[in-house]
């Protein structure tokens, strides 16, 4: 196999006026013709194994650097072409590659301004939800992803779509009766469809949970799958035939700029639906409130999962049979947000969710176990907290499965009417804030960042508990 030639000549040349030398004293250096060396630099020639290694004797450089920093600047690059505002300049790969190596300080260049431009964009983002807090709403906004578009879209509307629910419970009254959700909606896709549902295992079907085939009529679902989430994909599947016209007009009134946003959001919409038809509204409401929105027995009760039961705790607020007004957050073990929604849409500027002090970020170190937790803001608002690790598809003997925590909560004026409440320590309610960048909590041993709204107290004869101490 050749060896891949490798083409460096803008650090060679970089190199070179670090030093202050000439072409003609660094060829003599490396006991090459000045001439060469131009080609070199030109990239019109390659480094031979013997001149890397001249190099390396007399300049003391690590050969792998010669290619690590092109690799390097070029993930960086594609990351910076990669933000929707440049979505539609994405540049090749070969692009990237002759940029990083023909152009390395403008790339370096390139890179400070897109980081400059980040901050700056996350640091309006916090002064946008500050000033929303007050009613001094701004108008602030920038290009964004369809999927970032439908995140905000969800998590600023509430967590209830009664005409989904109507056509849920019309859809129900239509399956044969039985107490087996999963026998009942299988008859009817067999029945009204033709679709029969296989499951296949995970070496036939490596990377999809769900997928329908038109020519055979026939609706596999993974084997890494539980049974709750087969019950879902099959029940998600038939909303999408039996509800289409109705799921099409909750994706119209959205309101979204793009034809990947509204696939998206038919996407959520239609595990709305599937939940709605899974666990019916009257009967889990009922449930719920006689078991005291004890998510452990709701899921035993109903066969379902308990990620499931608490995403559909959120959605009672039927007018007239409504309940508790929970919210929910779900987060990876790398603290990425994946979803946020409400009852009344999630409170963002009430509750935050991304103080490092909430119980959620400590359930991945008990996965399987409920946490239960009283916090209280800066403004005196209290809130009862409840956070769970949930695992997605079982991976193979050699994969490590998905993991990611849920954190269910509602106002701590309901507390009597959930089953949480004995788990609460006797002591105060845990003093936590929206986000560190809006959060003047002073001495707070997990503050990450300083606030902005707060200048820094840099003084050289006292050392604060915090590394963002502030006046």
């Amino acid at each position: 196999m050749a060896e891949q030639k490798i083409f460096a000549g803008p650090r060679i040349r970089r190199l070179r006026m670090e030093r202050g030398l000439t072409q003609t004293a660094m060829a003599e250096g490396l006991g090459i013709s000045p001439s060469y060396l131009n080609l070199i630099e030109r990239n019109q020639r390659p480094l031979t194994v013997q001149l890397i290694l001249k190099l390396a004797a007399v300049y003391r450089i690590d050969p792998q650097e010669l290619q690590a920093e092109t690799r390097s600047s070029v993930a960086a690059l594609k990351e910076v072409f990669s933000d929707p505002l440049l979505a539609d300049e994405l540049p090749g790969d070969r692009e990237l590659i002759d940029l990083a190596e023909t152009a390395p300080n403008v790339s370096a260049a390139m890179l400070k301004l897109y980081r400059a431009y980040r901050e700056q964009a996350e640091r309006l983002s916090d002064l946008n939800a500050l000033l929303a807090g007050e009613g001094r709403a701004t108008a602030l906004s920038g290009a964004r992803l369809p999927v970032d578009e439908v995140r905000e879209t969800f998590e600023h509307a509430p967590w209830h779509f009664p005409a989904l629910e109507e056509a849920a419970e019309g859809f129900l009254g239509e399956l044969e009766p039985g107490d087996d959700i999963f026998a009942r909606l299988k008859a009817w896709l067999r029945r009204e469809h033709g679709i029969a549902v296989r499951p296949l295992p995970a070496a036939t079907m490596p990377n999809w949970r769900r997928r329908y085939d038109r020519h055979s009529q026939r609706l596999f679902l993974s084997e890494r799958l539980s049974r709750p989430d087969q019950v879902r994909e099959t029940a998600m599947e038939a909303c999408l035939i039996r509800m289409r016209d109705v799921l099409e007009n909750e994706v119209a009134a959205l309101k979204l700029g793009s034809d990947e946003a509204r696939r998206l959001a038919r996407f959520e919409l239609a595990h709305y639906a599937a939940l709605a038809l899974i666990l019916p509204y009257a009967s889990f409401h009922q449930a719920a409130g006689r078991a005291r929105h004890d998510l452990a027995v709701l899921a035993a009760r109903f066969g379902v999962s308990f990620e499931q039961a608490a995403t559909r705790l959120v959605s009672l607020q039927r007018p007239g049979a409504a309940g508790i007004p929970f919210f929910l957050m779900e987060i990876d073990s790398a603290g990425n947000r994946l979803r946020r929604i409400g009852a009344q849409g999630f409170p963002h500027t009430a509750f935050g969710g991304a103080c490092p002090k909430l119980a959620i970020h400590d359930a991945f170190a008990e996965p399987g176990r409920v946490l239960a937790q009283a916090v209280e803001m800066p403004d005196g608002a209290t809130f009862l907290c409840v956070a769970r690790t949930v695992d997605g598809p079982q991976g193979g003997f050699d994969e490590r499965p998905r993991r990611t925590a849920l954190l269910l909560g509602c106002e701590l004026s309901y507390r009597d009417r959930v089953v949480y409440d004995a788990a609460l320590p006797a002591t105060a309610a845990v003093p936590v804030g929206p986000v560190c960048r809006l959060c003047e909590r002073a001495g707070c041993l997990a503050r990450a960042e300083p606030p902005l709204t707060r200048p820094l107290g840099l003084d050289e004869m006292v050392t604060g508990l915090s590394a963002f101490d502030f006046r």
